[in-house]
């Protein structure tokens, strides 16, 4: 499918204006729509009922958060799609109650582990940029409140999830070590 409006290196938000396709507001939902790619990658190799169907409602989600950033804020003729501070709050609450699994970390942890948790750490890593995308867009034009701490809670629940995942695996955390690994 193509329809050759982009060639010149714009792209149309949803009010119908155009921007180049590099602009912070295209970075930004861009950085979106990669993490709910990664989110959907994984989900492909999660064995887990109750995480996948965590992870679907976290695609959900990024759908509300990309149609929000592809809007401008002050834009009204949009039909409102906005973050809220329950959808804060019901990562929140993930959150804790996965964490709760877990032993505290002492340290930090190397990135790896099975497929589907070394998969949710690229994915963490994805929500790391589309928050600081977000938070450079929002210094440049208001932004809803709710749309950074939402990214900044997605990030720390998909962390969770991979200590999770790994823990109900049986694979055992690698922590990292200041000293040099001798040979």
């Amino acid at each position: 499918m193509y329809t050759r409006t982009g060639d010149r290196g714009e792209t149309g938000l949803f009010s119908g204006e155009r921007v180049p396709k590099d602009s912070l507001r295209v970075e930004a939902y861009g950085t979106v729509d990669e993490l709910s790619c990664w989110i959907g990658y994984t989900r492909s190799l999660i064995e887990s009922d109750e995480i996948d169907a965590i992870m679907e409602r976290i695609q959900q989600d990024l759908f509300i958060v990309g149609t929000e950033l592809a809007t401008r804020h002050k834009e009204s003729h949009v039909e409102k799609v906005q973050v809220t501070q329950d959808m804060v709050n019901r990562l929140e609450q993930e959150i804790d109650r996965l964490d709760a699994e877990l032993s505290p970390l002492s340290t930090f942890i190397i990135p790896n582990g099975t497929g589907p948790a070394a998969a949710l750490h690229v994915a963490r890593t994805v929500a790391r940029r589309a928050e600081r995308r977000t938070i450079t867009l929002a210094q440049e034009e208001g932004l809803n409140p709710p749309l950074v701490p939402y990214l900044n809670r997605l990030s720390s629940l998909l962390f969770v999830l991979a200590r999770v995942v790994d823990k109900r695996a049986g694979v055992e955390e690698e922590k990292w070590s200041s000293r040099p690994l001798s040979s």
